[in-house]
């Protein structure tokens, strides 16, 4: 299999057409880089964001999750991307989103 090579200064992105919208990847974001929102036009109603990218700290637990293989995390080698290191703002946001039926709540 060939090296996914991330777009240009991007951390994290997904594949809209092969997701589900399981929310598995948006549970388990340390970082609270992720959260479903409403998609008429998914199975589900709802579909992944990636609404703080600059937050990602490049852990690939939500690739790693992902039954659809269909979310991508940039390799740390690669010179375009930057990661973040965890805060404790980014902790809050990914309990409150969790909290939250993965959705971002009123107030970010």
């Amino acid at each position: 299999m060939a090296l996914m090579i991330a777009p240009e200064n991007t951390t994290v992105w997904v594949c809209e057409d092969s997701c589900k919208a399981c929310d598995k990847c948006v549970e388990v974001c340390p970082a609270g880089v992720l959260v479903m929102k409403p998609a008429p036009y998914s199975t589900l109603g709802s579909m992944i964001e990636v609404k703080f990218p600059l937050a990602c700290i490049g852990c690939n637990d939500c690739e790693l999750i992902c039954p659809d293989f269909a979310i991508f995390v940039a390799d740390k080698k690669q010179d375009n991307v930057k990661f973040a290191k965890l805060t404790d703002e980014s902790k809050k946001r990914a309990e409150d989103i969790k909290n939250n039926n993965c959705r971002l709540p009123a107030g970010y």
